[in-house]
């Protein structure tokens, strides 16, 4: 693992409070805590992108074309 760095992150009062407190009771670092959160959302934007790379290939659906023939056949 590479050398962690510093960096200065500033929090909305309560977050600060509420990460401090979460981490006395948990007994794990802010820093643990905020790189495990930031790693959780990076995992779920690389889970959107392969996501949106599977469907690339389907072909793509005006809204108001759509919209138009729901009207038309009564759905609407």
């Amino acid at each position: 693992m590479s050398e962690p760095k510093r960096t200065t992150v500033y929090f909305e009062p309560d977050i600060h409070k509420a990460l401090r407190l979460k981490s006395a009771v948990s007994e794990r670092s802010m820093s643990e805590m905020v790189n495990d959160a930031v790693r959780h959302s990076l995992a779920e934007d690389a889970e959107d992108l392969a996501a949106f790379d599977e469907r690339a290939e389907e072909p793509t659906v005006d809204f108001e074309d759509f919209v138009k023939k729901m009207k038309r056949s009564g759905k609407l």
